[in-house]
């Protein structure tokens, strides 16, 4: 039985003398080659346990490592003046040392290196540091599972006699105990005698078997165990070495946020932030994504000279200063206020979620499908978000006193790219509205304003929005919001357009939203980028703007969230250039004279505008104090969920889920959210079972129809759109609810 364990090969190689390891590291510097532009740049370079890592400078080792090369792998060439080559995953690494002795230590530690590595992960049984198994181990594991099969056999057999052998011992014990004292006890006692042998000798082999079993076990268990050991280390290192990139990726987004002029070009500094990858990098014609012109302020002669022409554009006696230096607040800060709006909500609770652990299986799917806790959102919902827009009305109100469509495109982009101010730091997704949610914003008596904005669609969701000023315009929009989670970041895309009316001239404005991106969904903070263009259509005089969101990018030399436009009227000649930030500002700059460049990128000409000195259009508002622990809501944003009198039953104020969330109370809210949307899920189904049945029975059922808005064509697109049929402010004023569902 102990036969074919004497038999199987040993896992060892008893032939095998490995060579003493140096476990000490061999540090230094060392220059590396990293591109044309820099060439060799100098390197901190540590061997240690069959890997040779770099870094920038020795402080580095305590948290950034620019690079590691496996020697197990690697080839180690020598070239002539200092030069070594090491060659690993297809790579190439040149380096090059201070001197012939230096290089020459180097090439003796590498070599030593490679070989113990080499030999340690292709022969040691003890390290567990294994490749791929060889046909000669695959075999060993077979036969080794064989022979434990035949042990368990054994085992099973000597079990049985045992049981046997045991259960006949105890029936001759109790026969001898009634015959004690009789004639035939002799021959009892010898019975006994010859089954308790037997039980001995079945005992002595269940326990030779067991010992078999277990060396068998043993011999080869402390080799699967290390082999087992290994891959979990290695499946632990690669995880940690995905985390570490992630974080030097985000560190490295940071900074280059924080101090963008410091990347730029070839005047970044030899020990600079940007990390080795980039050394390596290649470098593109940052023009690609410039805007197709180039502006020059004109000189203060030229000025002088043009400003007569300059002011005629504003007819009416007006003010040419129509831009403002500041946001005009004159048209609103007149009169007193005669309600004090609240300045401050609950600060938010410090609750630790990990937002990949609910989203790393959600990746592709539309985000207004995947269930997630208040932890992510933010106490406003999508309608309210969209009433943000209003934030600064102000910008309208000075359009709708322009005489010139030019001057008043300048304020009408302005305003559209002022609703994106709110969302720099705005990375919370808002609560998804319920159908049938309605939102109000009466500001008649502060702004001159009235909003109202209805879901009116759940799956896609989409939203309806409506806005009539006393101060000359009125303002519509149907978006429908087309979201993908995509592993990485989150896309926003909003689509649908925003119509702008102006009562006096009868301007039509049109134009639709940029895509929102939400990145570091995996690790680092979270930021929010805007990207995309905008055309913003006069449909009544054809003049047209089309403003540029450039995207975030490392290698752009353009400030960060940079916007530029330009305005044309009908003839395609330009008269204004925008340019700013969506988070900061926007200024315009008359043009006086355009001449075509030099070529751009592929042969391309630019327009080179000659300009006025640029004028501030919009300017934004300072975030209230403590805005940081209040989901950096703006001021307009801390009032929209306050409580109001006499609003309609299904206003997003009087959600509970959002208002237990903003209170702090997010267990509470986290369960009437499920609540809601379960409720949500039943009242759909019900209208699909509603109209298959209708289907089946060949009636017609009516779809879903929204309580304060209906569908239209549009008259200039043609496309279907929602639009307000009126009606609201009316029941408010009567306060009749009566049409309204209970939705919460």
């Amino acid at each position: 039985m102990n036969e074919l364990v004497r038999n199987l090969p040993s896992p060892t190689l008893p032939g095998l003398q490995l060579p003493c390891l140096n476990t000490g590291n061999y540090k230094g510097w060392l220059y590396k080659w990293t591109n044309y532009l820099k060439g060799y740049q100098r390197r901190w370079f540590v061997l240690s346990n069959g890997l040779l890592s770099y870094y920038r400078t020795q402080a580095e080792m305590a948290h950034t490592c620019r690079g590691t090369i496996p020697l197990a792998t690697a080839h180690i060439e020598v070239g002539d003046t200092c030069h070594l080559v090491l060659t690993s995953g297809g790579r190439s690494y040149h380096l090059k040392a201070t001197s012939e002795g230096e290089c020459q230590r180097w090439v003796s530690a590498l070599q030593q290196a490679r070989a113990n590595s080499t030999l340690l992960m292709h022969h040691s049984d003890d390290s567990g540091d294994e490749g791929p198994i060889p046909q000669e181990d695959r075999a060993l594991t077979q036969g080794v599972l064989k022979t434990l099969a035949s042990k368990l056999d054994d085992l099973s057999t000597c079990n049985e006699l045992i049981g046997k052998h045991g259960a006949a011992l105890q029936r001759s014990l109790s026969e001898l105990e009634e015959l004690r004292g009789s004639a035939d006890g002799t021959d009892r006692v010898k019975a006994v005698n010859e089954r308790a042998t037997l039980f001995r000798i079945t005992s002595n082999a269940m326990i030779n078997a067991c010992r078999d079993f277990l060396d068998v076990a043993e011999s080869h268990g402390r080799r699967w165990q290390k082999t087992l050991q290994y891959e979990r280390e290695q499946r632990h290192h690669l995880e940690e070495t995905i985390e570490q990139l992630a974080k030097q990726h985000n560190n490295l987004e940071r900074a280059w946020r924080e101090n963008p002029t410091s990347y730029t070009g070839v005047e970044r500094s030899q020990e600079g932030d940007a990390s080795d990858e980039n050394d390596e990098a290649e470098f593109f014609d940052a023009m690609e994504d410039s805007p197709a012109f180039i502006t020059v302020t004109a000189s203060g002669a030229i000025q002088h000279k043009r400003s007569g022409s300059n002011q005629s554009m504003t007819s009416g006696g007006m003010s040419n200063d129509w831009t403002h230096n500041e946001n005009d607040t004159s048209g609103t800060n007149h009169m007193q206020l005669r309600r004090t709006r609240r300045s401050r909500i609950p600060d938010k609770p410090n609750y630790s979620l990990n937002l990949w652990s609910i989203m790393k299986n959600c990746i592709g799917k539309d985000l207004s499908k995947i269930p997630m806790p208040v932890n992510f959102n933010e106490p406003l919902s999508m309608l309210q978000r969209l009433t943000e827009d209003l934030e600064y009305s102000e910008l309208l109100d000075r359009a709708s006193r322009c005489h010139s469509s030019l001057e008043q495109m300048c304020l009408v982009a302005a305003f559209s790219v002022s609703s994106y101010s709110t969302t720099v730091h705005r990375t919370a997704k808002p609560f998804n509205p319920l159908l049938g949610e309605t939102y109000e914003l009466d500001r008649l008596e502060e702004y001159g304003y009235r909003s109202i904005s209805e879901q009116v669609s759940h799956h896609p969701p989409a939203a309806a929005h409506h806005v009539t000023s006393q101060r000359g315009w009125t303002l519509w929009q149907h978006i429908t919001i087309d979201s993908k989670f995509r592993g990485k970041y989150i896309s926003v895309v909003p689509l649908g357009n925003i119509h702008l009316v102006f009562h006096s001239s009868g301007n039509h404005y049109v134009w639709s939203k940029v895509t929102s991106t939400v990145h570091n969904i995996i690790v680092g903070k979270l930021w929010i980028d805007q990207s995309g263009d905008i055309d913003i259509v006069n449909n009544t005089t054809k003049d047209t703007c089309r403003l540029k969101f450039c995207p975030y990018s490392y290698f752009s030399r353009d400030v960060p969230r940079k916007v530029t436009g330009v305005i044309e009227d009908r003839d395609g000649t330009a008269h204004y250039i925008l340019s700013g930030t969506w988070d900061d500002k926007m200024e315009s700059a008359k043009i006086v004279d355009s001449s075509q460049g030099c070529g751009g990128s592929e042969g391309k000409q630019k327009t080179v505008y000659q300009t006025l000195q640029p004028k501030l259009l919009w300017k934004k508002y300072p975030l209230p104090d403590n805005a940081e622990n209040m989901h950096y809501f703006s001021s307009l944003a801390l009032t929209l969920n306050e409580q109001e009198d006499g609003i309609a039953p299904t206003d997003s104020r009087l959600r509970p889920d959002q208002r237990l969330m903003e209170a702090g109370v997010w267990d509470e809210a986290n369960t009437h959210k499920q609540r809601l949307e379960e409720c949500q899920r039943l009242e759909r189904k019900k209208r699909e079972a509603q109209a298959s049945q209708a289907l089946e029975e060949g009636q017609d059922l009516e779809c879903y129809r929204p309580l304060w808005f209906e569908k239209r064509a549009d008259d200039t697109t043609g496309e279907s759109t929602y639009v307000y049929r009126g009606g609201y402010w009316e029941a408010k004023e009567r306060q009749d609810w009566s049409q309204c569902p209970e939705i919460f």
